[in-house]
């Protein structure tokens, strides 16, 4: 069994009232999935409040993501998910619309706050979440962040314009996310902590669904070749492995289906 490394210093905790952000798992089966991400990323699980299908993952005592069964019957798909924290659902849903993307679902009220499910104008699926109660879970340490994110898409200016513009992204207002053009790529950072990386070169068309336009949930975890072991005895495969600046990133895929990566990268940036 291994766990997230806490020796992330750089990058922004997804957890708490003021986190940016939140990752959500969609799955078929609740009890595969909570067997499995136990034992590859070490997590405990506890019920949530939105009903028997849903879960919430913790390392120790912090959430750490939620967990969402969903049944065959909806043409949902199986995968990890950023929600990305707004004021008000209605007016993110919006933009979202006028700038060409989809809202798929909502927004939905949800236990203390409102979701909505979308994609952009290239087709990554995406969540907003506006949270209306005030959040009794102890937020992450803010040297640790227990995931990050990376956004494979078809142009990295365009997308951050995008998401700039629905998120109020480099837009001045107090505790708003930075965007910086680092090279070939677009780093996001919200309160000098890296959150996440965009990247060009997806293809819309593509048959591969890595090369297609997505949002790719990354885990730091503190010994790569043991968790990648540890997911292909549980019922998960390896994917793609990449090795660049900083370290490697290994993406796997779940006994459901669903594709995620984990890292010995120490930041997004």
């Amino acid at each position: 069994m291994t766990g997230s490394d806490p020796r992330t210093a750089s990058a922004a905790p997804l957890t708490g009232p003021a986190a940016p952000c939140w990752v959500t798992l969609m799955t078929r089966n609740l009890a595969t999935a909570e067997r499995f991400y136990a034992q590859v990323l070490g997590w405990s699980f506890r019920p949530g409040r939105l009903g028997a299908d849903f879960a919430v993952a913790y390392r120790g005592e912090v959430p750490v993501a939620g967990v969402f069964a969903v049944s065959s019957a909806y043409q949902v798909a199986v995968a990890w998910t950023p929600y990305f924290a707004v004021e008000d659902a209605d007016v993110a849903a919006a933009r979202v619309r006028e700038r060409s993307g989809t809202v798929a679902v909502g927004p939905l009220t949800l236990g203390k706050g409102r979701g909505v499910l979308a994609s952009d104008r290239d087709g990554a699926s995406f969540g907003l979440w506006e949270r209306t109660e005030a959040s009794a879970s102890p937020p992450a340490p803010a040297d640790h962040a227990h995931a990050w994110l990376r956004l494979r898409t078809r142009n990295a200016f365009d997308a951050a314009i995008f998401y700039g513009e629905v998120l109020d992204w480099a837009s001045g207002r107090p505790g708003c996310c930075d965007v910086a053009y680092e090279g070939d790529e677009v780093i996001v950072r919200c309160e000098g902590h890296a959150l996440a990386r965009i990247s060009s070169g997806a293809v819309e068309a593509a048959v591969d669904p890595m090369v297609r336009p997505h949002w790719q949930v990354q885990f730091p975890v503190a010994d790569l070749a043991a968790t990648v072991s540890a997911a292909g005895r549980h019922g998960g495969a390896l994917v793609e492995e990449r090795t660049g600046f900083g370290g490697t990133e290994v993406t796997l895929r779940d006994p459901d289906g669903a594709l995620f990566a984990v890292t010995d990268v120490r930041s997004p940036a």
